[in-house]
């Protein structure tokens, strides 16, 4: 480019000169004349040249620049995107605090084992489950991340590892679309497990995950995941983790004890319409499952399978302005093996059978910083033998299910209020108003929400 400009400088000046010169006869007053023009011209074009040159090797540091920064490793990890991070991890904190009200003083889903976590909140005020966490790269290769969440269990304030782990990026450690993830996380398993629960548009999750995941899966464990090169976004993968988070329960360390597979689609359409659905499976082997305080044992095999759908829709291409949003899964869980309630006096009886559950939602985002939205979510129980009836296995013919309506306001991505409203009907003859006030609250590092 150097050349060319200063190749047209001279084209120029011989142009002029035998333009002037073919115009009139030279004497040396005009020759001299002359001279002092190609000078002039000369040095108006050299002004000029260094001027772009400048230009250019601005332009050219930039680009160097804007490479090596592609070079570093762009991580996602719950959404957030983080760059040049490598000593100084990023440090959040979420506060996700409530207040509850009961009409009824017990609520208990009769024919499933509940776990301690799939139970009904506690009524009254309560900090639920703040969490604090840290994530970084490692280097070009790897990426950390760690949540440690504060809960209150017996009166007693207590903090629980939910997330531990590491993964890899796109450093060329694997082949391109494959990622590797190892340690404690909420894995890839339907829509909503891996979101933690403030990331939910409601202020509690459906029964299905309450009753067959005791709200969330976050074993340890393994898993790989590869995006195909396909212009539809398209998602398959799988784990392998210790077994003993629910549905599994008391891995001996011998060998896996839960098994996944997982397949996912996404798009777009149109500019402002976008969708995706899923189908996951999770296979468990429990050589102990204890619920419903430790009176309901499991020792067999579970298979959970899950199919989820989502449809986000903005009617003015801004969603931030207004957005529609349908989401639903669709639970399916088979147990093989033996039941036992020593709360109800039962002894070892063999169980066979299949039960269901699912949930259907709609939020509607009507003004940038309001919302509504309405649920419904049902169990279905199974039949239980003769040696369960009158246990806590034992629904009655009864299927528990919850109609929800929340509005919530949120003043920032750092801030949200949300106020719930739930006609429980998970026990026989019973209808549970249950009312919620939530507050989010988030400090530092923030990450935007998956779709």
């Amino acid at each position: 480019m150097r050349k060319s400009l200063r190749g047209a400088v001279t084209t120029v000046s011989l142009l002029t000169l035998l333009s002037t010169t073919s115009a009139f006869a030279a004497s040396d007053a005009d020759i001299e004349a002359i001279r002092k023009e190609i000078q002039q011209m000369r040095q108006s074009y050299e002004g000029r040249i260094a001027e772009l040159e400048a230009k250019l090797v601005n332009v050219e540091n930039k680009q160097e620049s804007q490479a090596k920064e592609d070079d570093k490793p762009a991580i996602m990890s719950s959404g957030r995107r983080i760059f040049d991070n490598d000593f100084n991890p990023s440090i959040g904190v979420i506060m996700n605090g409530k207040f509850t009200s009961f009409s009824e003083n017990t609520s208990q889903i009769k024919g499933f084992g509940i776990g301690e976590e799939g139970e009904r909140v506690k009524e009254g005020i309560s900090l639920g489950e703040s969490e604090l966490n840290l994530s970084a790269n490692v280097d070009d290769k790897f990426y950390g991340h760690i949540t440690a969440a504060f809960v209150q269990e017996g009166g007693e304030d207590k903090v629980e590892v939910e997330e531990a782990f590491v993964r890899t990026t796109g450093g060329g450690l694997l082949p391109r679309g494959l990622t590797a993830k190892a340690g404690r996380a909420f894995w890839t398993l339907g829509y909503l497990n891996e979101h933690h629960s403030h990331y939910d548009d409601f202020g509690d999750r459906p029964l299905p995950y309450r009753a067959f995941l005791n709200k969330t899966f976050n074993d340890d464990g393994l898993e790989l995941s590869y995006v195909l090169p396909t212009d539809l976004y398209t998602e398959i993968g799988g784990g392998v983790f210790r077994g003993d988070d629910f549905p599994g329960g008391t891995a001996n360390g011998e060998g896996a004890g839960s098994y996944s597979a997982f397949a996912r689609l996404g798009g777009d359409i149109g500019d402002n319409q976008s969708w995706r659905v899923g189908a996951s499976w999770l296979g468990s082997e429990s050589k102990g499952r204890s619920t419903n305080e430790g009176t309901v044992n499991f020792i067999g095999d579970t298979d959970l399978y899950i199919a989820d759908l989502r449809y986000t829709w903005s009617p003015t291409g801004n969603s931030k302005q207004q957005e529609l949003m349908l989401q639903g899964e669709y639970f399916l869980r088979n147990e093989d093996g033996t039941y036992a309630d020593t709360g109800a006096g039962t002894g070892l009886v063999n169980f066979d059978d299949s039960s269901s559950g699912w949930y259907a939602q709609s939020v509607y985002k009507f003004k940038q910083q309001w919302r509504v939205g309405y649920r419904y979510t049902r169990l279905d129980a199974p039949d239980v033998p003769t040696g369960l009836i009158g246990s806590a296995l034992d629904s009655k013919g009864h299927d528990p299910y919850i109609n929800s309506a929340m509005i919530d306001w949120t003043n920032s991505e750092f801030s949200r209020l949300r106020f719930q409203y739930n006609r429980d009907n998970v026990v026989a003859n019973q209808t549970d108003n249950q009312f919620m006030l939530q507050y989010i609250i988030s400090i530092g590092a923030h990450g935007a929400h998956k779709f």
